[in-house]
């Protein structure tokens, strides 16, 4: 069965960034004891990762690369935020390079990395981890099979086999 919407896809990855010079960083992977799984053209994957996959069978395997405004887009100069110091009183000032939870006047929740610290204050950039970065995926495809009705209302995969308990 070709890789389809509405189809739960099951696949292994390897992931890599990739500088202007061409050096590749290897960045993760899943495993067959831990494999991706998701439903298929419903907005839970990349469009561009989706558009490489799309029409793939079980077994077949694939390399594609992702520039950054088809990945996570390019680095926003505006998505750097200046933190009062006094913020972080209770915890102590964060180390450079930490991940810090912090939360929206909404409540959403999001994660932001630390790139400076002074006395006065902690400037985080509030940017995707992978933003600005090229992508380059290696791809094999496990499964695939149509979703069920249930996978389809809920707008996820219940897993490989559309059990949710497993």
């Amino acid at each position: 069965m070709a890789i389809e919407n509405n189809n739960v896809v099951t696949l292994n990855y390897k992931l890599h960034t990739v500088e202007e010079n061409g050096e590749r960083t290897f960045v993760e992977e899943t495993t067959s004891e831990n494999p991706l799984t998701f439903l298929y053209g419903v907005g839970m994957m990349l469009p561009k990762f989706e558009e490489n996959i799309v029409g793939l069978n079980v077994g077949e395997k694939g390399s594609f690369t992702l520039a950054a405004n088809d990945a996570y887009g390019e680095i926003d100069e505006r998505a750097f935020a200046q933190l009062p110091a006094d913020m972080f009183n209770e915890t102590g000032l964060p180390p450079v390079g930490e991940v810090i939870p912090l939360q929206d006047n909404q409540g959403n929740q999001f994660r932001a990395v630390v790139v400076e610290v002074s006395p006065e204050v902690v400037v985080a950039d509030l940017n995707h981890p992978m933003a600005g970065k090229t992508l380059s995926f290696e791809v094999e495809i496990l499964a695939v099979r149509p979703a069920t009705e249930e996978e389809l209302a809920h707008g996820h995969s219940h897993g490989v086999d559309g059990d949710e308990a497993h």
